[in-house]
């Protein structure tokens, strides 16, 4: 086993080339350390990774001495023998030289205290750690987001950040955005983890103005990026195959296969499946919490998903590259009903199939220009069975198509090695039909335009953007919602106050807007063709820092941030001409004041031992201003916990990897009226984790067992839909 470097990489301002430094993580754990010009704009102090190279760059004022101060701290690291045989060696300036037996450690968390909105990331390690299957459990680790779970592997599961409402939390899957123009909502319980390399959660927008305008379109954007292809010398196939299997009939196989097509071109293969019954056991309450109870089992909970993707990436150099992808998922769930008293019947029924295509080009012409380009075909279909719905037509079976073609163009330029600018011009075309009587059959034509503008210093980074959108409907039957349109300004400023020590402050400001969805403007006699888009404004001013020691403990982070959001022209479901009549109007305002905290601590406390902390807290008022008079005025919001927040703690050893999480939510309301009876109870949810690694040969073998729900917490998200008890996984991955 190879010792592990820790350099403390310094940041001298010396302008030369850029340095490169490159890992390759098979068994001989090389480490190449070589010159090469910048082929892009980096801001100050930020590090990039790109996966398939293990590439990291650093700005251009951070050349030659960081480099060599990386190499000097790499040969402290190493044995006597191998550092005499350095020195004897011939250096050859033209050649990339390889240093064997090295690691080259980074702190992961460095990008979050840099950025100047709040940004949080969970790396593939960090997620393998959470016992955690969907992609719905992890998202709950942040810190500011609520996720509304209607229990069960198959209920649905929505994100909304800092009470913003899901419509307004843009979810994308390696740098293109999902969309559905039906809800506006995208259900993440249908994502695994099983191929995800990076999660990231930004409040307001990324730091990073290369990007496409419909990026910028939200008030948040969580971003899943896929696992890339990484090839040891001479080996041209990596095989993962894994099976989880745990309580409730888990039974979860999935293979991962990666392909060295060409000295350019790569291939990838990911697909999987999963299938349970759910009928897990829960508490029912009759009455009060304090009159009778009986254990149940939940009622209509199978799930049977298949996913499958095909990615090419095309690395003609290291600034040109060309991701094309292929993904086809499908779902056949029963939809758990609502648990009251002595009825707890369900028979409704959901399936779900989506394809997309997509691309993905960038070219980075010279220090000053870059150019990317983003294509996208979408298909969805639904289908939904209510078998015994009371009415005269008998069943209610509906089935709903949705299709999407996209196209986006960003281009980058940098006049100053300290001042860029880009321009991006997205533009879709959205459709929807459905097998329903005198269904309206919308398209939905959207244009987005961004400005933005981006100066770095070593003590400032400053950032602003404008966003133009122009969205025009039109219908097959009846009137359409007609032509919208709108500019919406953003503004960021990060301060760097003393030169030694990684201590930003931060301030962001942004205002954004989302259009009503298809269901808001043309259901039924719900819909409301004359919907205003709802209007966000959002105001952040944060605090982090962060420090790397050469002692025991290893890394430090905190960061700190309070905000103000607020919600206008808010769309809600009133009734209008009675009680059985309801439609979609503009009638709510909503106002959100809150803090996030979050905390980092990496430690060695002995020798081959690593101890992980982490956690975060968040406390937020999102109360309802609508109306002075109303019973709702100033409460806080459905679902909305003032009180919330997570920790994680792993031991890591050779012998055995051990990690405790818990989750913790305070009380909420299911109603806008905080009224006892309304009040759902705080809860906090405990899981453990144990794995062990393997080495047979040139495969390795991982084994992990994990208890989710330790204590057996019953408890409820939404009112009447309980989440599962304790429970167990086992786990069994096999990479070659």
């Amino acid at each position: 086993m190879s010792r592990v470097c820790r350099s403390v990489i310094s940041f001298i301002p010396i302008y030369s080339k850029k340095v490169y430094i490159r890992v390759f993580p098979d068994v001989n754990k090389l480490c190449q350390v070589y010159l090469k010009c910048p082929a892009e704009g980096i801001s100050s102090g930020h590090i990039y990774k790109n996966k398939m190279k293990r590439t990291y760059r650093f700005p251009t004022y951070h050349s030659l001495c960081m480099c060599l101060l990386g190499i000097y701290g790499c040969c402290l690291s190493l044995p006597a023998q191998s550092i005499q045989s350095v020195q004897s060696a011939e250096v050859d300036t033209t050649r990339i030289h390889t240093l064997p037996e090295v690691i080259i450690s980074y702190p992961f968390h460095i990008r979050e205290t840099r950025s100047a909105t709040p940004l949080q990331e969970l790396s593939g390690d960090r997620l393998r750690n959470l016992q955690v299957v969907q992609l719905s459990d992890a998202i709950k680790h942040f810190a500011g987001v609520n996720v509304k779970d209607y229990g069960g592997i198959g209920g649905l599961k929505t994100v909304s950040l800092r009470s913003l409402g899901a419509e307004h939390t843009a979810i994308s899957y390696d740098g293109i955005t999902l969309t559905d123009v039906q809800t506006g909502q995208i259900d993440i319980g249908r994502f695994s983890l099983e191929n995800v390399d990076r999660l990231s959660l930004s409040n307001g927008q990324s730091d990073q103005i290369f990007q496409a305008a419909r990026q910028i379109a939200s008030a948040g954007l969580l971003d899943i990026r896929t696992q890339t292809p990484y090839f040891r010398s001479g080996k041209n196939t990596n095989l993962s195959a894994s099976f989880k299997t745990g309580s409730w009939g888990l039974i979860n196989p999935a293979i991962h296969i990666g392909q060295r097509l060409s000295r350019q071109w790569s291939a990838v293969v990911s697909s999987e499946g999963m299938t349970a019954d759910g009928r897990y056991r829960y508490t029912q309450h009759y009455g009060q919490e304090n009159d009778s109870t009986s254990r149940e089992k939940r009622k209509n909970t199978q799930v049977h998903t298949f996913r499958t993707e095909v990615s090419a990436i095309g690395q003609f150099s290291s600034t040109e590259q060309w991701r094309i992808k292929a993904y086809y998922y499908q779902s056949s769930r029963g939809l758990p009903g609502a648990t009251t008293l002595y009825y707890d019947y369900a028979s409704q029924h959901l399936w779900d199939k989506t394809l997309f295509l997509q691309s993905h080009y960038k070219k980075e012409f010279n220090t000053q220009w870059a150019f990317q380009t983003l294509a996208k075909w979408n298909w969805n279909y639904q289908r939904y069975l209510d078998p015994d719905t009371k009415s005269t037509t008998g069943a209610t079976d509906n089935s709903y198509y949705q299709q999407e073609y996209y196209l986006s163009a960003t281009a980058l330029y940098r006049p100053l090695e300290r001042l860029s600018f880009s321009v991006a011009t997205d533009g879709s075309i959205q459709s929807m039909n459905a097998n329903l009587t005198d269904f309206a059959s919308p398209t939905r034509y959207t244009g987005y335009g961004a400005l933005s503008g981006k100066y770095t210093s070593p003590w400032l980074t400053a950032s602003a953007s404008a966003l133009a959108t122009l969205v025009h409907d039109r219908t097959s039957r009846g009137e359409s919602a007609g032509t919208r349109h709108r500019l919406t300004p953003y503004a960021s400023l990060t301060l760097k106050p003393l030169a030694a020590e990684e201590l930003h402050i931060r301030f962001f400001y942004k205002e954004i807007f989302r259009m009503p969805t298809f269901n808001d403007l043309y259901y039924g006699q719900i819909g409301n063709t004359g919907l205003l888009p709802e209007r966000t404004r959002q105001y952040n001013a944060g605090i982090t820092w962060s420090r790397s020691f050469g002692g025991p403990v290893s890394f430090l982070s905190a960061t700190a941030d309070g905000y103000y959001n607020r919600v206008s022209d808010k769309i809600l479901a009133i009734p209008t001409k009675n009680i059985f009549i309801w439609s979609m109007v503009n009638l709510g305002e909503v106002e959100i004041r809150g803090v996030d905290v979050t905390a980092s601590l990496r430690t060695r406390p002995v020798r081959r031992m690593a101890v992980y902390l982490s956690g975060n807290y968040s406390y937020q008022r999102a109360l309802d201003i609508t109306d002075p008079a109303g019973k709702t005025y100033k409460h806080q919001i459905a679902y909305t916990p003032r009180v919330s927040g997570s920790g994680q703690a792993g031991i890591e050893t050779p012998w055995i990897h051990l990690s405790y999480s818990l989750l913790h939510s305070g009380k909420r309301y299911m109603l806008g009226q905080n009224l006892t009876e309304n009040r759902l109870a705080s809860y906090t949810d405990h899981s453990l984790s144990a794995s062990r690694d393997f080495t047979a040969g040139e495969s390795k073998l991982s084994l992990s067992v994990e208890v989710l729900n330790v204590a057996d917490k019953n408890y409820e998200i939404v009112r009447n839909f309980p989440m599962p008890g304790r429970s167990v996984r086992a786990t069994l991955q096999v990479i070659y």
